[in-house]
């Protein structure tokens, strides 16, 4: 059942506080790194119930004045055409996907930066693209023996060789489509240049997770650790806080093993380091926002066993290893909790029973009623659950039938015949559509669709892995999902 445990509005205001303290703290210009999703951050939402996705962006909205974005880019993710997993689309035309998203916000894009640039092929004919539609490119190069090798990285032939990115206003974000563009290193090339220009400038660090001032093993950080199994991320207690300051506080390895390379480079720059710790160099605000331990700790430990699922997924079509599923098992046990936790997994297993292991899924409501839904000769069983759910939210009786298989037939008719599918039951996404359809003139319908939003935080299991579609419209619809990992079929491929 869901339960608010964070307060959103508190959040934004705070955070929007805590980052003009420290542009103030820096004589009026900060370079602040933007970790995690801007505008869907989803992971975020789900274990701190009551965080709005949109939250960062809405708390940049207080700051927009005094913002301007800039977009880090590795050259080599854009040679590679390396993909973004959640939206299956490059690095480069997330970039462009990011500048119109900002933009629509009206928060002012600055630049974008190519890093690690060495004449890439792709990388030479996407910075042409970006100066067509007007957006100001810059480059910033490999330094050898990066990031050990202070004296070359604060000199001349390190940070001296990148373009020094123009900016006009006290608080440049930078953030980046994917882990591995670079941001920390455009922010201290910054400072670095800056310093030449006798410009005073600061450096932050803005990550959600882990959270400083929660405990170590607080759920929502176990969570955060679940969440980048594959990236080998491990939070720790930060030793250069506690060392300085004799009190506790959360970090993550990277960050920790980073901080003497950071100081050093302060300290070369400006004389000193202004942080005592990696900790201190952030601004995150979350945890003080937390409204219900409880409530947070219950949906931070679903997340984790969500977690598990989707790594038994990924290696069941991929393939892989078991690296990142029994890593995601230890994870659980030190949480003390089982794959038993996710309840609505047994109940679409059960009603699969019923149905002489047909596939079955089962959604569990945010007010804790659970329904079902089985495989039919034209509907799949996501669709009939989610018509179910539509049903029960309206109060509907249950033998009613939402669409009439006088207008289905026809469908499936024309996926099978025109179109050449397969499959001819209906998708979610196909269904939606007819029941929109039908709301037209039938006052049921229609009452079932007003429902839609109230299906906003569901949990969902499938008895079989859903294809990519389903899983876009559930995800469209604000639904948390999970499948056992198995294919309803024994065929190669399983597309739509």
């Amino acid at each position: 059942m869901y339960k608010l445990g964070f307060d959103n509005e508190k959040y934004i205001a705070l955070q929007s506080e805590r980052i003009r303290e420290r542009i103030d703290q820096f004589g009026g210009k900060l370079y602040l790194e933007f970790g995690g999703k801007l505008f869907d951050d989803y992971h975020a939402s789900r274990v701190l119930p009551g965080f709005a996705p949109d939250s960062k962006i809405r708390m940049l909205i207080q700051l927009k004045d005094q913002a301007e974005i800039v977009l880090a880019i590795n050259a080599n993710d854009i040679e590679k055409n390396k993909v973004r997993g959640d939206l299956g689309i490059t690095y480069d035309l997330d970039t462009l996907r990011l500048i119109d998203a900002f933009r629509n916000f009206g928060l002012y894009v600055g630049s974008v930066v190519l890093t690690r640039w060495q004449d890439q092929p792709a990388a030479v004919k996407f910075q042409k693209r970006l100066e067509s539609l007007g957006v100001k490119v810059y480059r910033h190069y490999p330094i050898e023996g990066y990031p050990s090798d202070i004296d070359r990285i604060v000199s001349d032939e390190g940070y001296g060789k990148n373009d020094y990115i123009e900016t006009t206003r006290s608080l440049v974000v930078i953030t980046a489509p994917g882990p591995g563009s670079g941001k920390m290193a455009t922010c201290l090339s910054q400072l670095y240049h800056d310093n030449l220009r006798g410009r005073r400038s600061g450096y932050a660090k803005f990550e959600t997770f882990p959270v400083w001032n929660l405990p170590l093993k607080h759920p929502v950080n176990v969570a955060y650790e679940a969440a980048t199994a594959d990236l080998n991320d491990m939070n720790m207690i930060d030793p250069y806080h506690l060392e300085a300051y004799g009190t506790t506080a959360v970090n993550y390895n990277r960050d920790v093993e980073i901080f003497p390379v950071v100081t050093a480079m302060f300290t070369r720059i400006y004389g000193e380091c202004p942080y005592q710790s990696p900790t201190d160099m952030g601004v995150n605000m979350a945890g003080n926002c937390i409204l219900d331990d409880e409530a947070v700790r219950s949906a931070a430990n679903m997340e984790i066993v969500r977690r598990y699922y989707h790594a038994l997924c990924d290696m069941r079509k991929d393939g892989g290893d078991s690296h990142d599923v029994e890593k995601l098992k230890l994870i659980m046990q030190s949480a003390g909790i089982l794959p038993e936790y996710r309840s609505v997994a047994e109940a679409a297993r059960k009603k699969s029973s019923e149905t002489a292991g047909k596939p079955a899924v089962a959604i569990e409501l945010p007010d804790g009623r659970t329904v079902t839904g089985k495989t039919s000769r034209l509907l799949g069983a996501v669709s009939a659950a989610l018509l179910n759910a539509l049903k029960l939210l309206a109060n509907i009786d249950d033998r009613i039938n939402l669409i009439s298989p006088e207008i289905l037939e026809p469908i499936t008719s024309l996926k099978v015949g025109a179109l050449g599918s397969s499959n001819p039951r209906l998708h979610p996404n196909e269904v939606l559509i007819a029941l929109s359809v039908c709301a037209l003139t039938d006052p049921i319908a229609k009452q079932a669709m007003e429902q839609l939003p109230r299906l906003r935080r569901s949990e969902l299991h499938s008895t079989v892995i859903l294809s990519e579609g389903d899983e876009h419209t559930l995800k469209k619809l604000g639904i948390y999902l999970t499948s056992d990992p198995a294919y309803e079929s024994k065929r190669l491929y399983h597309g739509c």
